[in-house]
């Protein structure tokens, strides 16, 4: 289980390390292309949601407690990228079964 940080730990949320590997993918390259963005994400603890405006001018971290870099889906972030860009933001969706590498254009 790892940790999304938005600027305190107070603005914590708990996150899957294998999620939270493909959420950091996505916000890195949603921000380097200069495009904050709405993230909204439940509360594992089951007291609600939580909804982030991120922007590259407050600090973040994504803190995974496992030590291996998991397997990236390529379907997955294109999945999240395109939630990140509708009129909701990111959201995270069920992962999709991963696409062959010789499948991908």
């Amino acid at each position: 289980m790892g940790r999304f940080i938005y600027d305190t730990n107070a603005n914590a949320v708990d996150i899957e390390d294998r999620t939270l590997a493909h959420l950091r993918i996505v916000v890195m390259n949603k921000l380097r292309r200069g495009e904050p963005f709405m993230f909204d994400v439940e509360i594992g603890d089951g007291s609600g949601r939580r909804s982030f405006w991120v922007h590259p001018s407050v600090p973040m971290q994504f803190h995974f407690y496992g030590s291996r870099q998991p397997k990236i889906n390529r379907a997955w972030i294109e999945e999240l990228m395109l939630a990140a860009s509708g009129p909701s933001g990111l959201t995270i969706v069920p992962e999709p079964p991963d696409e062959p590498l010789d499948a991908v254009g």
